[in-house]
């Protein structure tokens, strides 16, 4: 068995669920895997594509989601300092990882029917698909709800969609979009959004070209496109008009996670100000 393959089985067979022996399986990880690419990640404006295997390997893409998906089945905490180490190592890494296991996968399991997480789930959490949330728009800035202009309408037994998402995190390689579109006319209100599962393929829908940033480089985002592109009804998250609440549920426990990466980095900060103060 090859040395790398032998680490990421050992990290796998990690039984304890404690966040300190968690935090220092992550660490070592991170360390092992991530630091080596962090810098070509960050002059190149791309995410290495094997790494997100390794990421699935090493158990850390389903940490909240349960083990008959393929998930870990543990805590916000365990998920949290996940986000905090790798953050540590690499900010640009933290962000893309918080975009899959959280935002999309997560969102995927708390809100999804069976049949959805069957189908999604352990190919997301194996790291062999990519998940990306899609909720920012050009012109909708933090009124979301009440500038959103990506729609979808019901035709027959599909979902019509047509629109611009923007600054998707991991948009470039997903495969897997949560997407939230107006899915009633605006006079209605702010509220009629419906969320759906789009998959990298379907007819109409295409992504731009990575968006050149100035920091968090190795995250790549770019611009969804939808041009009457028909999304099957099966792919409808919850029920229709009602995916404000999967919007709000999902922000909550994107805020809490996220908070991972600010720590990440100002560890990061100390661990290399501090030698030099004391003069090592």
């Amino acid at each position: 068995m090859p040395a790398q393959q032998s680490r990421s089985m050992r990290f796998v067979s990690l039984t304890t669920s404690t966040v300190s022996h968690l935090r220092r399986a992550v660490r070592a990880f991170a360390e092992r895997e991530v630091a080596p690419l962090a810098g070509a990640m960050d002059r190149q404006n791309a995410f290495p594509a094997a790494l997100w295997g390794r990421l699935g390997q090493a158990g850390l893409l389903g940490i909240t989601v349960p083990p008959e998906y393929g998930g870990r089945g543990l805590s916000y905490m365990h998920h949290l300092v996940c986000m905090e180490e790798l953050s540590r190592v690499s900010p640009a890494v933290g962000l893309s990882y918080a975009a899959h296991s959280n935002l999309c996968l997560h969102n995927l399991y708390r809100n999804g029917n069976e049949a959805q997480r069957r189908r999604y789930l352990p190919a997301l959490c194996a790291g062999e698909r990519v998940g990306a949330l899609a909720m920012s728009e050009p012109e909708a800035g933090s009124d979301i709800l009440g500038a959103m202009r990506c729609r979808a309408e019901q035709r027959g037994g599909v979902w019509m969609a047509n629109g611009v998402k923007k600054w998707i995190t991991n948009g470039p390689e997903a495969d897997v979009f949560l997407v939230y579109m107006r899915t009633r006319k605006p006079a209605v209100g702010t509220r009629p959004i419906s969320a759906f599962i789009v998959e990298r393929g379907f007819p109409g829908f295409h992504t731009g070209p990575p968006t050149d940033k100035l920091g968090m480089r190795g995250s790549t985002t770019c611009e969804l496109c939808f041009e009457d592109c028909p999304i099957p009804a099966e792919n409808l998250l919850g029920q229709p008009h009602e995916g404000v609440a999967i919007l709000m549920r999902g922000l909550d426990s994107e805020r809490l996670l996220l908070a991972g990466g600010p720590i990440g980095i100002m560890q990061a900060a100390l661990d290399a100000v501090l030698p030099y103060v004391r003069g090592a």
